[in-house]
């Protein structure tokens, strides 16, 4: 495994900090809280500028044919200034799964809108009750003649209210045994049937209650061959698993670099506190906790990045990120003291952040399970 950054590499951490400090202050995450939107325009449109957009995107459909590694550095940098906006819904769930399931005419329809900004992304998911496991899933399809008919009730479904396309997974009926083939569907926001309800959220993230009654959806808009689905929402869970690692390790850098600033500066019985034994093991536990989930992270990402199988080190990740990112933040407030339980304190916006990403895409024992399981247990 190679752990450095190519040149090319250190060029984008660069640069994707340099824009990011500039254009998403946190002055600016805290506007978007009460955004009903949620997001800039005016920064998203810089983005697709630089090719964020397309990161992941071949040339052919004109993208920047970048890999799973660039697109980590760039989560990575947004983690560390809580940007909000579309970009995991749109880039991550959104533009993988229509790589990967997509038929070629819609590729080559929607991938370069997407890459130059054009098109916002959402993926309906999860359902009351499912957890991680798709074959909970109640929400169905009956087909009728050349359409779909699209019944069921998802949650959390990110940037519903924004979106262009909602990638909603369902399940159709098939033969006599009432078994369900699972299905990815392209379903315009606006269709008649769909009622959007936004949900309070504990990082102020712009999710909604999305049901569909009886939603009519054309069968061209299916995505992914017959009985590829599932195969197809496993490698998705794992690669946005790992990259929800990589922006919450951009989070708990953050929090750890204000604590140890925090430390040195605040005076308590005339010494900075970083002088006192209980703040020095705080600070010392925070950067082993951050150090192991940046090994971790990016040594999931290169396998992704090279077509290995990283079904292991994803849940490896996952599960070491989503504990380090409880801690880091946890003693970050220790070594803050009270006041950065206020919510106008920058150390209780990142934690709100990274309490959200600890569960997203499984949490820390959903993936310990998986190792155990793969261990042979």
């Amino acid at each position: 495994m190679e752990l450095g950054f190519t040149k090319e590499q250190q060029i984008l951490k660069a640069s994707a900090r340099d824009f990011l400090k500039k254009e998403c202050p946190l002055s600016m995450m805290r506007e978007m809280q009460v955004d009903t939107k949620g997001f800039s325009r005016n920064v998203w449109k810089k983005m697709a500028e630089l090719g964020w957009l397309g990161i992941i995107i071949p040339e052919e459909y004109e993208g920047t044919g970048g890999n799973f590694i660039d697109l980590a550095i760039l989560l990575e940098s947004m983690g560390e200034v809580c940007c909000p906006g579309p970009f995991f819904s749109t880039v991550v769930l959104g533009g993988m799964t229509l790589l990967w399931a997509g038929s070629e005419s819609w590729k080559k329809e929607l991938l370069p809108r997407l890459a130059d900004g054009n098109m916002i992304l959402s993926m309906a998911l999860m359902e009351p009750g499912m957890g991680c496991n798709p074959k909970g899933m109640r929400a169905k399809i009956e087909s009728k003649g050349n359409d779909y008919i699209l019944t069921g009730t998802k949650l959390f479904v990110e940037n519903a209210h924004i979106c262009d396309f909602l990638l909603c997974v369902a399940g159709e009926e098939t033969g006599p045994s009432s078994r369900k083939e699972l299905r990815i569907l392209l379903v315009d926001p606006r269709s008649p049937g769909i009622h959007l309800t936004p949900l309070d959220t504990l990082a102020y993230e712009k999710q909604c209650e999305v049901v569909f009654d009886h939603v009519k959806v054309p069968k061209e808009n299916a995505l992914g061959l017959e009985g590829e689905v599932s195969q197809i929402l496993e490698k998705l869970h794992e690669h946005a698993a790992v990259a929800k690692c990589a922006e919450l390790l951009g989070i708990i850098q953050t929090s750890f670099s204000k604590s140890v600033s925090y430390a040195k500066e605040r005076k308590q019985f005339g010494r900075p506190i970083g002088g006192f034994q209980a703040i020095q093991h705080h600070c010392a536990d925070m950067v082993v906790a951050v150090d192991g989930a940046r090994f971790m992270t990016y040594k999931a990402a290169w396998k992704l990045s090279v077509n290995q199988p990283a079904g292991m080190e994803a849940s490896m990740a996952k599960a070491w990120t989503s504990e380090a990112s409880r801690k880091v933040t946890v003693l970050a407030h220790q070594i803050h003291g009270a006041i950065s339980f206020c919510d106008e304190h920058d150390i209780h916006l990142y934690y709100r952040k990274a309490k959200a990403g600890e569960i997203a895409f499984g949490d820390g024992n959903h993936h310990l399970e998986k190792v155990a399981s793969r261990l042979g247990l």
